[in-house]
This record gives structure tokens, C-alpha cells and sequence, in this order.
């Protein structure tokens, strides 16, 4: 697995990212403020994560950071926090490569925030949650945009 720069490369002055592509890469162009929540209680035990992230276009391949200004709600444990951020990763990463996948990944991914559950939040809920953030943008990239609405006086 290709580890993310400690940093992404500076970008142009007025520039948010790199490219606007459609050459049938992910994404297309930026999405931000992403949500996904994975939250399971049916029993024992039960699973909770809600992660924020941002998808901006980039190089091939998908570069992943933290944001310095990362919202984490719920937990104040530095070590957990970074399990659960690594899962978020790896979940990112796992949906983005999957085999059969349509689009090619070429994007900087920003980990905005993170919110924990006490007693449900583990490291297999946030990489589904970082699973469910791809799918909820892949979403977000095809959908068509929102008709202007028309005012009458």
C-alpha cells in the first residue's frame, strides 16, 4: 500500500485542485463535505462511525491526508484516533482499487472530521465508513446538478 506525502503538493494560487477531469477518472471533480456514517445496532456488539471527507481531483493514484484542522468528536484518545484514521484510509483505499471498479482513482482524499461512539466505535466500523464515504461520492459525482429554481414576482 503507497503511503500519502506528509503533505499534497502545493497547488496553483486560486487553483482547489489540480484538474477537472472527464477521462474517466475519480472524481471528476471536487466533492466536498462528504458525510458517511456507519452505524449498526442491531446486537452485541454493535458498530458506530461518521467520518467527513473531502475528494478532490489529482494525480493517478489516491493520496490521502488528514486535515490539520480535524473535528473529532467523541473521543480524546490520540492513538485510538489514529487506528480509527488508518481504517478510514484503508477503507478509502480498498473501495477506490476494488477489482471491476468503473472509474480509475486519481484523487487526494482530506479526512475533515470524526465522531466516536464510547462503546461502539472500533476500527472496522470507520473502514466501512470510509467504504460508505466513496460510494456516497461516487454518488454525489454523477449526479446531475440541480436545476435552478425560477422566481416569479
Amino acid at each position: 500500500m503507497r503511503t500519502a506525502p506528509a503533505r499534497l503538493p502545493p497547488r496553483p494560487p486560486g487553483c482547489r485542485g489540480p484538474v477537472e477531469s472527464d477521462t474517466g477518472t475519480f472524481p471528476p471533480h471536487p466533492i466536498r463535505g462528504v458525510r458517511a456514517v456507519h452505524a449498526r445496532q442491531a446486537s452485541c456488539p454493535s458498530d458506530f462511525a461518521e467520518v467527513t471527507v473531502d475528494f478532490e481531483p489529482w494525480e493517478a493514484g489516491v493520496v490521502f491526508e488528514t486535515a490539520a484542522d480535524l473535528a473529532v468528536d467523541g473521543d480524546d484518545d490520540p492513538e485510538w484516533q489514529a487506528e480509527c484514521r488508518a481504517a478510514v484510509e484503508a477503507g478509502i483505499r480498498d473501495e477506490l482499487t476494488r477489482p471491476g471498479a468503473e472509474l480509475s482513482p486519481a484523487a487526494a482524499v482530506v479526512l475533515r472530521r470524526m465522531r466516536f461512539h464510547p462503546v461502539d466505535s472500533h476500527p472496522r466500523a470507520f473502514l466501512q465508513a470510509g467504504r460508505l464515504a466513496v460510494r456516497n461520492a461516487l454518488a454525489a459525482a454523477h449526479r446531475p446538478p440541480q436545476a435552478a429554481t425560477e422566481r416569479r414576482g
